[in-house]
């Protein structure tokens, strides 16, 4: 009996040190301190319109009163933690995934734009960045124009794309899709520019040498140098094109979708559901980003990298 009580803390201490010495007890604080600041500001914003509510129905207050209430309003200015937590809970577990009324759904019409989006963007990039290596004219041409087009504010573009595109009979994923491309495409450009490039002269001397012709120097050295540069780039990429296809549903009247589910809570007033959409959506972003950034380690092992 004495050993196993003396097992449990000695476990619990190995588990602690170990939390402490990786970036699990770094994040977790972090975490609880954005967690209290959270609450705290929902207090504060909040306070305003629960302190008159009290003056309204000539209600006696106290400080405890004030601070439970304000984290239980309808529409609050600022959600507090659970509050977005439990709508989280109730739009995802507690509602079936074919519902209008679940965040799964609305996720999922979001996602089905990003992701055609994101592919056509990364097909563009990959292939103006090939030109834009290989031909002097298009470095000097197209690329200033790829830049330039990145000034243009993305809500100022995306419903002239959507008027034009339904005119023109084209509705429904493509012209929100069209819009993530718009985002997406530009971090690929740069970044495999950068990895086309990035193989040294003494290795581009080496396959002349070798007698390689532009393919063969193509696939067998500027490609496998610009992989890394393509990963980091889609990274970026899917994140923004999750953005685009969330504006591109702004200006539609979309019913569907995460970008709708924002726009309804803007309009009704209902802030805890603006907030679970945004939860969402970063969860999204980080399960795109975390799986691009799984298929790159298989890659890039297979290729012989070591970890």
């Amino acid at each position: 009996m004495t050993a196993a009580a003396d097992i449990a803390p000695a476990t619990s201490a190995s588990l602690l040190q170990r939390a402490a010495a990786g970036n699990t007890l770094p994040i977790l604080i972090v975490l609880g301190a954005l967690l209290l600041v959270w609450y705290a500001f929902t207090v504060y914003l909040n306070a305003p319109w629960q302190i008159d509510a009290y003056a309204r129905a000539d209600t006696p207050w106290t400080a405890a009163d004030l601070v439970r209430d304000t984290m239980a309003q309808e529409r609050p200015v600022l959600p507090a933690p659970h509050q977005v937590a439990a709508e989280i809970w109730k739009t995802t577990a507690g509602t079936p995934i074919t519902s209008k009324r679940s965040l799964f759904y609305h996720a999922w019409v979001t996602l089905s734009s990003t992701l055609l989006g994101f592919v056509i963007g990364t097909a563009l990039g990959v292939l103006l960045a090939i030109g834009i290596v290989h031909n002097r004219a298009m470095d000097k041409s197209v690329m200033p124009w790829v830049i330039a087009s990145q000034t243009i504010p993305i809500l100022a573009i995306a419903p002239m794309i959507i008027v034009v595109l339904n005119a023109i009979g084209l509705s429904g994923i493509l012209p929100k899709a069209l819009i993530s491309t718009y985002l997406s495409f530009f971090p690929v450009v740069v970044g495999m520019v950068k990895g086309f490039r990035s193989p040294e002269i003494i290795q581009l001397d080496l396959m002349r040498t070798y007698n390689a012709g532009g393919a063969q120097t193509f696939w067998k050295l500027r490609w496998p140098s610009a992989l890394p540069y393509l990963f980091t780039s889609m990274k970026v990429a899917v994140a923004i094109s999750l953005v685009g296809a969330i504006v591109g549903e702004l200006p539609t009247g979309a019913v569907a979708g995460l970008g709708a589910r924002l726009l309804a809570g803007s309009y009704y007033g209902q802030t805890v559901q603006i907030w679970s959409a945004l939860f969402m959506a970063a969860a999204l972003a980080a399960l795109l980003v975390g799986i691009i950034g799984i298929g790159q380690r298989m890659v890039m092992a297979r290729m012989g990298e070591k970890a």
